[in-house]
């Protein structure tokens, strides 16, 4: 059975695309079947633009999952959060067409990356929110961080959010593309390690350090 790992961020557009086609990237080249999905993608039209930075960043062509929409089941043109970008398409987001189309690749592949929208309290649909959707897959979680200003807050509230809900952290990804220099980068790396209940922290740029493959590879099998 797949391992579901579920690609979070602390906020919208903190990395976690780039993130998620690099884990892929790395559990490729370790020899594991993998394959990444986006559920839900807004701002675009027809197709998902993730996936196709996934399949990029991992040295991966389109498979047919991708064709036929299973990575990928819902893609919505205007840029807003889901719950917003399908209404005004007059669209209800299903989280059964979610769960199914995770459950199609289950059996084909060693490890599924779901890359989620925003963050963990955006609204999916009127009654369902993205953390829902993790705890419903039953997956364990990355958390993608960064050193922009508010950045400490943002991640440790949703540390809060994954543990009270107990949704494991495999770890922290923290991504050093938004530097705002040396004194801010260490200082918020410092103070969430001071907080972050002893989840792995590993800083990614262009790579993610090595030894973040050898926590993901060793995490648990998950069943929805």
């Amino acid at each position: 059975m797949s391992k579901l790992i579920f690609i979070t961020g602390i906020d919208t557009g903190v990395g976690k695309t780039y993130a998620t086609g690099l884990i892929a990237k790395g559990l490729i080249n370790m020899g594991f079947k993998t394959i990444t999905m986006k559920p839900i993608q807004t701002g675009c039209d027809n197709f998902s633009e993730d996936i196709i930075e996934h399949r990029k960043l991992s040295g991966s062509e389109l498979t047919p999952y991708d064709l036929d929409k299973i990575t990928s089941p819902y893609i919505f043109k205007y840029p807003a959060s889901p719950h917003l970008s399908a209404k005004l398409e007059n669209k209800k987001i299903d989280i059964n067409v979610i769960v199914k189309n995770i459950e199609l690749l289950q059996n084909n592949f060693d490890y599924i990356l779901i890359e989620g929208a925003g963050g963990l309290m955006v609204p999916i649909n009127d009654s369902f929110l993205m953390i829902d959707l993790i705890k419903k897959i039953n997956a364990d979680t990355i958390l993608v961080s960064t050193p922009k200003l508010g950045s400490i807050n943002h991640t440790l509230l949703s540390i809060e959010a994954l543990t009270s809900r107990n949704i494991k952290i495999i770890a922290i990804l923290y991504n050093l593309f938004y530097n705002l220099g040396q004194t801010i980068t260490d200082n918020t790396l410092d103070t969430i390690k001071q907080f972050h209940r002893g989840i792995p922290i590993f800083k990614f740029f262009k790579e993610i350090e090595d030894p973040f493959f050898s926590v993901i590879s060793n995490h648990k099998k998950v069943t929805i």
